[in-house]
């Protein structure tokens, strides 16, 4: 019972994280559809700094990735780079929090006691 529910808990907790790092995904793709001043290069292919960049003054069209979350600037020269619209923790934490959610429930059924008629 209490590995089920730690289960339950993590998968919850990966869900809501996902959900977290795809709102800022949102975000980056509703500022990148933002036509207008300041709209090239895109403002989520921007990084602190490098903003007048030869890579980032190069940057042509965008792609987006679920799985992992994040946002791909694709540049003239055919390259791409990922831009850290998605916070770093959220991928790695969401794919820990599935994996212990998967282990908790697989170790719950290894123990679970077999249904049966109890004696006693």
């Amino acid at each position: 019972m209490v590995l089920r529910k730690l289960a339950g808990a993590a998968g919850l907790a990966a869900f809501a994280l996902y959900l977290w790092g795809l709102l800022h995904l949102v975000g980056a793709l509703l500022e990148a559809e933002d036509g207008g001043t300041d709209s090239a290069p895109l403002r989520p292919c921007r990084t602190a700094g490098r903003q007048y960049d030869k890579k980032v003054l190069s940057v042509t069209d965008y792609s987006v990735d679920y799985v992992p979350l994040r946002f791909v600037c694709e540049t003239a020269d055919g390259g791409s780079y990922v831009a850290d619209t998605v916070p770093g923790y959220v991928n790695p934490a969401v794919g820990g929090l599935a994996l212990a959610a998967l282990g908790c429930r697989v170790a719950a059924l290894v123990v679970a006691e077999p249904p049966g008629p109890r004696l006693g």
